[in-house]
């Protein structure tokens, strides 16, 4: 096996091991260090403010992208939808919305459990409904797809 690695290989290898060079950690300088703490800083701070959705007050119900019914997120029920394959069932309690089942093979949409933000989507492809959150929107109106 030892005969099989090429030189330049080799060296590459030597050289991530650290033989004979210095650990690169000892390359930076104090600006890099504090640039990487930005960075790192900077990151953890966007995700809060970018990555979070709005606060939802209905669920809509489509079926072949068609509006079948909008529900308020103010009272808990159950809703049926009748699609190409089966029946969806969709749970609503205030605040959130889910499907509780539905007759597609893989249950992606089931997984997904409770969508709680405004524009959240929950798509049963091969029955063809969709259950979608909205509201008021967050800062940049992004949706479940987007992420």
């Amino acid at each position: 096996m030892k005969g099989t690695v090429p030189d330049g290989l080799r060296e590459l290898l030597a050289q991530a091991a650290g033989d004979g060079h210095v650990p690169w950690r000892t390359l930076l300088k104090p600006g890099d260090w504090l640039l990487l703490l930005a960075a790192a800083v900077s990151v953890a701070a966007s995700y809060p403010l970018l990555w979070r959705g709005g606060v939802a007050d209905r669920a809509i119900v489509k079926r072949d992208g068609q509006l079948v019914t909008e529900l308020a997120l103010n009272l808990p029920r159950k809703y049926e939808v009748t699609g190409a394959i089966g029946t969806t069932v969709i749970e609503v309690q205030p605040g959130r919305a889910r499907v509780v089942s539905d007759p597609g093979p893989r249950q992606y949409c089931v997984q997904q459990g409770w969508l709680t933000r405004a524009n959240a989507v929950a798509i049963c492809a091969p029955n063809h409904v969709t259950l979608q959150l909205s509201g008021r929107g967050g800062p940049n109106g992004y949706d479940t797809l987007n992420y």
